[in-house]
Order: structure tokens, then sequence, then C-alpha cells
């Protein structure tokens, strides 16, 4: 097994924690457009607090470990290895009580390009575990409204992580997708499933619009979330999201699966 000092050294080696890629600018921007309640931020979430620019500084410092200090506007933005390894553990830990109970699971990302692999893995042993990984919606049209203006995708499957991708852009089931913070995609996966009489998912997996999303409507919602994410983390204090692991979600594929190994050890999980 995977011992937590080692993971927090490959946190910090690859970037995921620690000094990580993601600017201080770029969250900074992300903060001031929640406090106005942009959509493009919220996604989602409808928060119930009032949350201005420093609430969220504060927040995202006691969640994060971004610096505290609202004089520190340039330069790269830092993640404490201690929260995400903390928030690992919580993660794995309602993986473990999902296997548990054998709950219906839905798992959904919008970094395709990126985390496919650690929830496809997730996806895998949840189903080992007698838990149904659901799939509803797929290959529904989401109409997703991006800065180049109102877009089409469809809902596609992976290996039992929902994606969207551009019609025509590749075949179904490859691995590859489009980068979105969008909450419709999940709206129309919880939708399809009401209406086909369910069963509806007892715990939703993911990141971005997946996150909150489902946890607005009520959803058990667990996820990843970055420095400029403040959305999920606001959901997390609100407590409408169970637990947000900080790190950075734009990294290499392949830094992410000490993370799955490590994780799924944790849940009793490891096949």
């Amino acid at each position: 097994m995977l011992s937590s000092g080692a993971l927090r050294a490959h946190l910090v080696a690859a970037r995921l924690a620690g000094t990580v890629a993601t600017s201080r600018e770029a969250s900074l921007r992300s903060y001031r457009l929640f406090a106005a309640r942009d959509p493009r931020v919220t996604i989602g979430l409808d928060p119930e607090w009032t949350w201005e620019q420093p609430d969220l500084i504060a927040l995202m410092a006691d969640k994060c470990g971004v610096s505290p200090d609202p004089q520190y506007t340039s330069g790269p933005d830092v993640i404490d290895p201690e929260r995400t390894l903390t928030a690992l553990d919580a993660f794995a830990a309602r993986l473990a009580e999902a296997a548990r109970n054998r709950s219906p699971v839905l798992l959904g990302t919008g970094h395709p390009h990126r985390l496919i692999g650690f929830y496809a893995a997730i996806a895998d042993a949840l189903s080992a575990a007698g838990c149904t990984v659901l799939t509803p919606a797929h290959g529904h049209c989401v109409d997703i409204t991006t800065r180049f203006g109102l877009r089409t995708y469809n809902l596609d499957y992976v290996r039992g992580v929902a994606l969207v991708r551009e019609p025509g852009a590749c075949d179904p089931g490859r691995e590859t997708g489009a980068h979105t913070h969008s909450p419709l995609p999940v709206r129309t996966a919880l939708a399809a499933a009401a209406e086909a009489g369910g069963p509806l998912p007892e715990l939703v997996v993911g990141d971005h619009g997946w996150v909150c999303g489902a946890g607005q409507l009520g959803f058990e919602a667990i996820g990843l979330g970055d420095t400029d994410d403040p959305a999920l983390f606001v959901g997390e204090a609100e407590g409408r999201v169970s637990v947000v692991v900080p790190l950075d979600d734009a990294v290499r594929s392949d830094y992410y699966r000490p993370l799955t190994r490590y994780v799924l050890n944790r849940a009793c999980l490891s096949q």
C-alpha cells in the first residue's frame, strides 16, 4: 500500500499540491466572479450565504491552504498537501461506505483528458463490489453556453464515467471529450434517470458541475477541486457537497495514478 508519506512526496513533486500551476490571478478572478453569482463559476450551485471575495479567500485558505493574504495578487497558488491527504481519506471513506451498501453511483468529469482514468478505476472497483454504475441519458444532447456561444454536445460514457463531446469529434467510447464546468450534463443525466423510474444515484463522484449540480439537487456528491473552483468548497461549507479534495485538476493524467491506488486501498477496494 502506498503510504501517506510517499503520496505526500508525489503530490508535491507532480505539483498536484504544494506550488501548483494554477495562478493566484486565475483564482482571484474566480472568487470575484463567484461573489457576483456568475453562473460560469457557480457551476450549478445556488449559494445560501453571502460570499464576498474576502470570504472566499478565507474559505479557500482554510480548505486548500492558499495564501490568506488579500494583498497577494500574483504568482503561483499553493495547496497544502496535508489538506489534500486528509480529504483523500474522507473521499475514500465515502467510497467504502457506498461499496458496503452496494449503492447505485454516478460518475462524471469535466476533465476527461486528465481524469478519466482516475474515475474509471473507481467505477470498476465499485462495480466489482456490487454497486450499480449508472449511465443515464447516454447519447442525449446537451446545449452548453461557452465563450464561443451556444454549443451542442453529446453525453457519452467511457468505462462507466460520463463526459461530453462534440458531435462527430470522435467515436463513442474513446477516452477523449470536452472540458466543461457546466452542471447541465449532470442535470440531464439525473432527469433521464428519474424519468426512467430510477434507480437514482446515492452518490455522485466527479468534479466541476457534476459535483455542484448534483449537490444543489440534493444528491450526495464528492469530488476534486482546484484553487480556482470555489463553488465546490462553498458547497462543502454550506453542506451540499460531502467531500472536496483540493488538488490541481489539470496535470498529466498519469500523475493521478498514485492517488487512484491510495484511494482504492484506503477504501478497501483494491483488486
